[in-house]
């Protein structure tokens, strides 16, 4: 593999090495947990919602425009890191270095994580607040396609898998700890109080959002303190330069040539490409539809994020081993299956509705299914996640992996911005959270078709 070397691998022990991986999805997690799905984006789209209706919107209307707006946003920051992704991991191959990368963008996320406490809902300004939560993703976005891009030098091929699983597991579990914190000891309900009837830490004011926006500050100093492992026990011999950043990227333009010449590879960044943006819509929005359509506060939607990352930490623990018993393959399918099936149950919930079907007002059976729902999301999110990341070892060129997982978010960002913007100008054209979210099937279904000609063992690469 580029960037390790003999000396690398005596200088640190082979077990060392994995959990020193392992700690930064322990470290990064929190950011999809906390700022993308659970705490922040549900309260960026409260706070964007209570401003339009302060400026004359219809409460439903403003709910929707809110939602919208959160999908623009994610929309320019998937085409940077779609546009940007591959030509660093191209550059980072050539010149035998992918730690500096590290680095640099893990600035980028704890700067545009701790900014976020700037969302305050008296002077709320749109712009600044996805700037600097578009900051902070693009950092999480970077720092994982260059650690990614470890993972076939931590074990043999048979067993990374469950390398990748327990990993991805282990990350989960961060997540779940940070959002126990974060509930426990900052969120307050709407008694004032937190997960344990405990006033806000740090005499945190619930009435300017202090108990909520600091999630941000939690995150980066969260990602600080347990990038330490990482720092201590990943450390890399800097192989021989094959030139500048021009040949970086000239070195990318030919692989993306002889792309056709690879149709597994292709076929499989085709695929991933749809599934995984169709997931990254289920766990962007979710937060944001619960709040808007079952009429959950924030500190529900923390619950339920608890559940779904514990089950994740579970499912993708054991999904590693199905991996390793049956190759990524099947058990990617298997996932998506479940994921088609749980966007069905979760359009057809309201407050009066279930699977479509009228229940009494009042029903607890609504919040109850969506909660099996958040189960579902978890478990086969983390697990399809887990088992893709291993899936691109068996794909991608291993003498150019970096620039393969590069291809890799290239394919996951190239239409990243198709959900978030299908699902906007679908809550924007129905007026509607619920039918918003229905184009999330669609490209569920075109990942499968896709996957269909994707070799489970890859390409052969001379």
């Amino acid at each position: 593999m580029a960037g390790i070397s003999g000396t690398y691998e005596e200088a640190v022990p082979l077990k060392k090495r994995i959990w020193g991986w392992y700690f930064f999805d322990w470290a990064s997690q929190p950011y999809a947990t906390l700022m993308l799905t659970f705490i922040f984006g549900p309260y960026f789209a409260k706070t964007a919602a209570a401003a339009y209706v302060a400026g004359g919107m219809d409460p439903h209307a403003a709910a929707a425009q809110a939602q919208a707006m959160w999908g623009y946003g994610l929309t320019v920051t998937g085409i940077l890191i779609a546009v940007m992704a591959p030509t660093l991991g191209a550059v980072a191959d050539n010149a035998g270095r992918r730690l500096p990368w590290v680095w640099a963008f893990s600035a980028a996320y704890v700067v545009g994580a701790f900014g976020c406490w700037y969302a305050a809902p008296d002077h709320f300004n749109v712009p600044m607040v996805l700037a600097f939560f578009g900051l902070g993703l693009i950092g999480m976005e970077f720092t994982t396609i260059f650690t990614n891009s470890y993972l076939p030098s931590l074990g043999p091929r048979e067993e990374l898998g469950r390398i990748s699983g327990t990993g991805w597991g282990f990350g989960y579990v961060g997540g779940v700890l940070a959002l126990a914190i974060m509930l426990i000891f900052f969120q307050a309900g709407d008694n004032g109080k937190t997960l344990l009837g405990l006033n806000p830490a740090l005499g945190l004011n619930p009435a300017t959002g202090e108990d909520t926006r600091i999630v941000g500050p939690l995150v980066a100093i969260w990602y600080a303190i347990f990038m330490i492992p990482f720092v201590l026990w990943v450390k890399e011999t800097p192989a021989p330069s094959a030139g500048g950043p021009l040949s970086g990227i000239d070195a990318l333009i030919r692989t993306i040539g002889t792309l056709p010449r690879h149709p597994s590879l292709l076929s499989f960044l085709g695929s991933s490409m749809f599934y995984r943006d169709a997931l990254n819509g289920l766990y962007t929005f979710g937060g944001i539809y619960a709040l808007g359509v079952l009429n959950w506060t924030i500190l529900q939607v923390g619950i339920f994020g608890i559940i779904g990352a514990i089950s994740g930490a579970l499912f993708t623990w054991l999904g590693g081993y199905a991996d390793r018993a049956f190759g990524p393959k099947p058990v990617i399918a298997v996932n998506c299956v479940i994921l088609v099936a749980t966007v069905g149950l979760i359009v057809s919930l309201s407050p009066t509705s279930v699977l479509w079907f009228d229940v009494p007002e009042g029903s607890s059976l609504p919040t109850q299914l969506f909660f099996v729902a958040g189960i579902l999301i978890g478990a086969a999110g983390g697990v399809l996640q887990s088992a893709s990341r291993n899936m691109l070892t068996r794909q991608g060129n291993p003498k150019r992996m970096t620039e393969a997982f590069g291809l890799y978010a290239l394919s996951g960002k190239a239409t990243t911005f198709i959900a978030p913007a299908t699902i906007a100008i679908a809550t924007d054209l129905s007026g509607s959270q619920r039918l918003g979210a229905l184009p999330l099937l669609a490209l569920f279904a075109i990942g499968l078709v896709l996957l269909c000609f994707v070799k489970a063992e890859g390409d052969r690469y001379e």
